[in-house]
């Protein structure tokens, strides 16, 4: 069902003329042509929890630390830290020579003041900001947070990778009111944003940063020597997958993060097409109910909803039928993460037990929005199951389809749904980020300062604060499973499947790292 339609077969594929500046054969071989998911749309990765946003964010700025493949965190922008010997004290010492791509050093005043700012809009940020009684700027390159009491997290907080990561940019902007998007690209990392080629719906430009000061250590994921052999990296917005694909198979792009399941049999047969899984852990796709308004602030018609979800159908209709590459997670904890544990019962999969808790609820034909997009190929399908189901469920249901960026816009009003609300969205996000009660946004229960959808539950938040506590392992796990139970059984987050993906990209390009980030450090063409 809701299977999406090709072009034609490779030898009909249209080829794309892409607009290029006139240079020499040298320079073409220093520039990457990627591209990406979807388009850029907004481009302040902190205000934003828009994968793309965050895929962007690490050309253009760096992390204090930063994840190995591990998970463990390493020192990426600092030299190091001390702890005093209570534990409520930490003092971290940049690395020399770190400059803004203003030409400006890179000071710990910038440091404060930008995970300052990231506390505030990020889940596990808050819970940092809970214990952090001072941040202070001891010199230009050294500062300290004194905490209220230990927070053996801290590290693994200022490492988070792939979502609402705690990229570091100039005072002045890290000031900018935290529910107010940056649009000032300035950071440290190793590529600038090219303001004058940013075109939202057509292209993304990055240089290289020549002030940029890399790690001595092999990249790991987000960590170590970020080294940029690329000159120029330019993304090309191309929503059409098979226009995408005739680019890719005929040279005209370099790589394709996401290429639509249904070509991806075809871009196997091309051999100057390499095609690979570099996030093994793979994504979660998710439904999101607005809590705050009808009818979906009442937990029965949440309920309702949940029953009726079949994840085999989602995953059919956005991932194919390659069930190699997708699987069913009726759990808000993600397969391959420490904490997954299904529960079926809460997700029976069917029809007839969702009618039966509408009627329970006393549903009333209140006007159910689902806002989804049309040009990203792994989401939009997953809305179309959701307006089928509950179209067949009775329910007053209207599906309003736009692009992507309209989306992540639109999802940030709390009105009701006649005043430009809405009460669905769907999206995608990495198993990793999901994993650990800290991290994910799915099972906080913040209510209005938590995710989109703004779930309140009180004993969530006094979960997840006991499972930072937990003096061991086995006490995480207890805690950790009355948490995922809890969030299902309260409508948190609705599970949809999980599914890898298979970037593809052309054969003289080596480097990619493996993650869950199309990282541009490293990759170089033979």
């Amino acid at each position: 069902m809701h299977r999406r339609t090709l072009l034609g077969a490779a030898a009909a594929l249209p080829a794309l003329s892409l607009a290029a500046p006139a240079i020499g054969q040298d320079a073409r071989a220093r520039t990457l042509r990627f591209v990406p998911q979807a388009n850029l749309t907004s481009l302040d990765p902190i205000w934003t929890t828009a994968t793309v946003t965050g895929n962007h964010g690490y050309y253009v700025f760096d992390t204090l630390y930063a994840t190995d493949k591990q998970d463990r965190p390493q020192p990426q922008m600092v030299e190091g830290h001390t702890l005093s010997d209570d534990r409520k004290t930490y003092r971290f010492r940049l690395r020399e020579g770190l400059r803004f791509h203003d030409n400006t050093p890179v000071r710990a005043a910038d440091c404060v003041a930008s995970i300052q700012r990231w506390c505030v809009r990020d889940p596990f940020g808050q819970l940092v900001a809970r214990v952090a009684q001072e941040w202070r700027a001891v010199d230009d390159r050294t500062f300290e947070v004194r905490l209220s009491r230990p927070f053996p997290l801290l590290l693994d907080a200022l490492a988070k990778p792939d979502a609402s990561v705690p990229f570091i940019m100039p005072e002045r902007l890290a000031r900018t009111d935290p529910n107010t998007a940056v649009t000032e690209m300035i950071g440290s990392g190793p590529y600038r944003f090219v303001a004058s080629e940013y075109n939202s719906g057509s292209r993304v430009v990055y240089e290289k940063f020549d002030g940029y000061v890399p790690r001595q250590e092999a990249p790991e994921r987000a960590s170590g020597g970020k080294i940029a052999h690329m000159q120029r990296i330019e993304w090309h917005i191309i929503t059409d997958p098979s226009t995408a694909a005739a680019a890719l198979t005929n040279g005209e792009v370099d790589w394709w993060e996401r290429p639509l399941t249904d070509l991806q049999p075809m871009l196997a047969r091309n051999r100057e097409i390499r095609r690979e899984i570099l996030d093994t852990q793979g994504r979660m796709a998710l439904m999101r109910l607005n809590n705050l308004q009808p009818p979906f602030n009442d937990v029965r018609m949440r309920r309702a909803v949940l029953r009726s979800v079949v994840q085999e159908d989602y995953m059919r209709a956005a991932q194919g039928d390659d069930t190699a590459l997708w699987s069913t997670c009726r759990s808000i904890f993600p397969k391959q993460t420490p904490y997954f544990q299904e529960h079926p019962d809460l997700m029976p999969g069917s029809l007839d037990a969702a009618r039966a808790a509408l009627r329970e609820a006393g549903y009333s034909n209140a006007k159910i929005v689902i806002i989804n997009p049309t040009d990203f190929p792994d989401i939009g399908p997953l809305g179309q199951v959701t307006n089928d189901a509950l179209r067949r469920l009775g329910t007053n249901v209207e599906l309003a389809e736009s692009d992507w960026g309209t989306v992540i816009q639109r999802r940030n009003s709390r009105e009701p749904v006649e005043r430009g609300g809405w009460s669905i969205f769907h999206t995608t996000g990495t198993s990793n980020t999901y994993g650990s009660p800290a991290m994910s946004p799915l099972i906080r229960g913040q209510g209005d300062a938590g995710w989109f959808g703004w779930w309140k539950n009180d004993r969530a938040e006094e979960l997840t604060q006991a499972w930072i506590e937990a003096p061991d392992e086995a006490a995480q796990r207890r805690i950790a499973s009355e948490l995922g139970r809890l969030g299902l059984e309260e409508v948190a987050t609705i599970p949809l499947g999980q599914f890898t993906i298979r970037t593809a990209f052309r054969r003289n390009l080596t480097g990619m790292l493996e993650g869950s980030t199309p990282y541009p450090w490293n990759i170089r063409r033979t």
